[in-house]
């Protein structure tokens, strides 16, 4: 498994990992820093996370989904900081034998971390901020 809180998540890295002789289908989720939510337009966003704790909760995310899955490979990365508009900010990635192993777990995968994952993100607009998503 590699999961890790990062200042850039590196898809080449992640890709890289997830190649394995065995894996028939790869299945990455990239989250990028849109430019609009709840009508407003976007800026960019600034993450903040309790490492430790969120590490620990990725990994019970991640056995979870092994446990549930036949997977070869697994991905959860999760930037911090300043991220512009286009900007990714997320990667899951899970390597199988087959692709509905793959698509299954990483969309388990993506929506645990999004549920319950200590890491807080505000956005900027033009004329304001504000927390969003203040989970645990």
């Amino acid at each position: 498994m590699l999961i890790r809180i990062v200042d850039q998540v590196d898809l080449q890295e992640a890709y890289q990992y997830l190649q394995a002789p065995t894996a028939g289908g790869i299945d990455l989720f990239i989250g990028t820093v849109r430019d609009n939510a709840k009508g407003k337009n976007v800026v960019k966003l600034v993450f903040e996370a309790y490492a430790p704790m969120a590490l620990k909760e990725m990994r019970k995310i991640a056995d979870r989904a092994q446990a549930q899955w036949p997977l070869e490979r697994l991905v959860m990365l999760h930037a911090v900081g300043e991220k512009r508009v286009g900007e990714p900010v997320v990667i899951i990635g899970v390597a199988s034998a087959h692709r509905d192993a793959a698509f299954t777990a990483c969309r388990f995968l993506i929506d645990e971390l999004k549920k319950t994952v200590p890491i807080w993100k505000k956005e900027y607009y033009q004329d304001n901020s504000v927390w969003v998503n203040a989970h645990p």
